[in-house]
């Protein structure tokens, strides 16, 4: 079984509400994630305790360039966000690393599983 992990601080709300619909992921991870996978979505810290919130499944798994995000991409990854270059800010921190426009990501737009 995958999980996508958040960070509590970043998402905790979004996710509980139903309002993140997507994850913006530095790098091709289409090797890993697959349309159709089952995964847990997890809050927690890196290499600490996780809380499962729910399953979800894959909807669709895209890898882009940054500079080729739709608003619609942004804005179901985080509903605060406006624009490409926000966007690259905030992978910036969160990656810490620099990042540009040309990088590669990869959009994994999920659905929660009700039980």
């Amino acid at each position: 079984m995958f999980a996508l992990n958040f960070y509590a601080e970043l998402y905790d709300e979004l996710l509980r509400a139903g309002r993140k619909t997507a994850t913006i992921r530095l790098g091709d991870k289409t090797d890993k994630y697959q349309e159709g996978m089952v995964v847990w979505v997890t809050i927690g810290p890196r290499f600490g305790r996780r809380q499962m919130l729910y399953s979800a499944i894959l909807d669709r798994v895209e890898c882009k360039r940054i500079s080729e995000l739709s608003p619609r991409d942004i804005e179901r990854e985080n509903p605060e966000i406006r624009s490409q270059d926000e966007m690259i800010s905030f992978l910036s921190r969160v990656y810490g690393e620099f990042i540009t426009p040309a990088h590669n990501v990869t959009v994994l737009y999920f659905s929660r599983i009700d039980e």
